[in-house]
């Protein structure tokens, strides 16, 4: 089986000529739409979770090999190869993906039917289903046009292409996340086996652009027994960056990183929390929410 079959039979669906960009239906979408729960980004940030559309621009393109990735990440290639889909293609083409995927929805007695029709016009756009979105070419004008089409954009880097962020500083996706998956280079190494050179270097200069957007989260994906240490260290980047929020985020035993990691690693909630206080007490921002089912917990100054 292809790698592109073997995504299908996972729930990917494929848009544009060159079929480098994906839609697939996130957990939380299916739960909101089902009347069981939403997505923390919903109480966090006031998104609504039956009207995402989790993409990506470029399924099988990154750079890094994260032990907490839930992905394939054998199938992943650290620079942009082949032909490049034009973003209106992509989005059109992801946007009627979905509403095939959901349609089986409409026939659950259990289905909210006035989410089920608003789920069909999607109106946010998580730019983070696989691989690194900012080594798709064109990401700015994806940008700009889910911006023109009133939608809101949430899109998640590890930060390695700091370039590509400079770029958007012009375009300003609705809300930008950055992964911090290590409180040092030594620890970001062993964490998210980079396949470039001087990626903490990078991920570092990618944070000092973040004055430059309305709205950043940095997000620390925490592993036990890996890279959830050194809260101070943690603290001291975060300060220097001046994200307006922080997420505190669990590593979660799923996917192909059951293989790499297992259920050793996976954080309770109740860990996340008191890490985030540690964090807390070594900077300036404060706890202000947290959400049980993800094992996630908001700071901001």
């Amino acid at each position: 089986m292809n790698d592109k079959k073997r995504l299908e039979k996972m729930g990917y669906r494929f848009g544009g000529k060159n079929k480098h960009a994906a839609v697939k239906i996130c957990e939380w979408t299916r739960e909101s739409l089902r009347g069981k729960g939403v997505c923390y980004k919903e109480k966090f940030y006031g998104i609504k979770s039956h009207r995402c559309l989790q993409m990506a621009p470029g399924v099988n393109s990154c750079n890094h090999k994260c032990a907490f990735c839930w992905r394939d990440i054998n199938i992943t290639n650290p620079k942009w190869n082949g032909p490049i889909d034009e973003p209106e293609v992509i989005l059109n083409k992801l946007i009627e993906e979905q509403r095939k995927l959901l349609m089986g929805f409409k026939g659950f007695d259990k289905t909210d039917m006035k989410k089920f029709k608003e789920a069909m016009e999607p109106n946010q756009v998580a730019i983070s289903l696989a691989g690194e979105p900012c080594l798709y070419p064109k990401l700015p004008e994806l940008v700009d046009l889910i911006n023109n089409r009133k939608m809101t954009s949430f899109l998640v880097t590890n930060g390695t292409i700091p370039e590509m962020v400079k770029k958007l500083e012009k375009h300003q996706p609705y809300q930008l996340y950055v992964t911090l998956a290590a409180p040092n280079e030594e620890i970001y190494k062993k964490t998210c086996g980079p396949m470039i050179k001087n990626g903490w270097k990078k991920i570092m200069k990618t944070l000092s652009l973040l004055k430059k957007f309305k709205r950043t989260v940095i997000r620390l994906t925490l592993c036990k027994n890996l890279n959830m240490i050194n809260p101070e260290e943690y603290a001291k980047i975060i300060e220097k960056a001046k994200p307006k929020w922080i997420e505190c985020k669990a590593y979660m035993s799923i996917g192909y990183s059951r293989d790499r990691l297992g259920p050793a690693y996976m954080p309770t909630h109740e860990e996340i929390k008191k890490f985030a206080k540690e964090i807390e007490k070594h900077s300036s921002y404060k706890i202000v929410g947290d959400q049980k089912a993800s094992r996630v917990v908001l700071l901001t100054a």
